[in-house]
């Protein structure tokens, strides 16, 4: 939990939000990366379905334009197509600068906008979508 909240604009989740990803096997897959058994990145995205989605992405501030967050990426859209899946979305704070870069680059394009979406503070939600091929 300490390496999503370097990110001020990272997804906060709860200890039993946490501990609910990761007890749902079969809906969820998280993705850890290491750097000398150190945890500097995570992502983690639900699916099952034809549709997925990108819930939480993290990348410690060390490890911060590695490309990290793009290896990220990349992996859950492949783990994502092997299981079927159609489409991948995700929403972002609106200003989250850097995370709406990654998706933009990965070849997410703009989905809608959701008004006060995000708490602590208010902000609006940025929508993106994935067309898997």
């Amino acid at each position: 939990m300490s390496l999503e909240r370097e990110a001020a604009t990272a997804s906060h989740w709860s200890l039993a939000q946490y501990q609910a990803a990761l007890s749902e096997h079969s809906k969820r897959s998280v993705l850890v990366a290491e750097c000398e058994s150190t945890i500097v990145g995570f992502m983690v995205a639900r699916g099952g379905t034809q549709e997925w989605e990108i819930e939480n992405l993290a990348v410690a501030a060390t490890a911060r334009r590695k490309g990290l967050g793009t290896r990220l990426v990349r992996e859950v859209l492949d783990v994502a197509r092997g299981h079927g899946a159609q489409e991948i979305f995700l929403e972002v704070r609106e200003s989250n600068l850097p995370g709406r870069a990654l998706y933009e680059k990965s070849g997410f394009t703009l989905a809608g906008r959701r008004k006060g979406y995000y708490s602590s503070p208010p902000e609006d939600a940025i929508l993106y979508r994935f067309i898997c091929s």
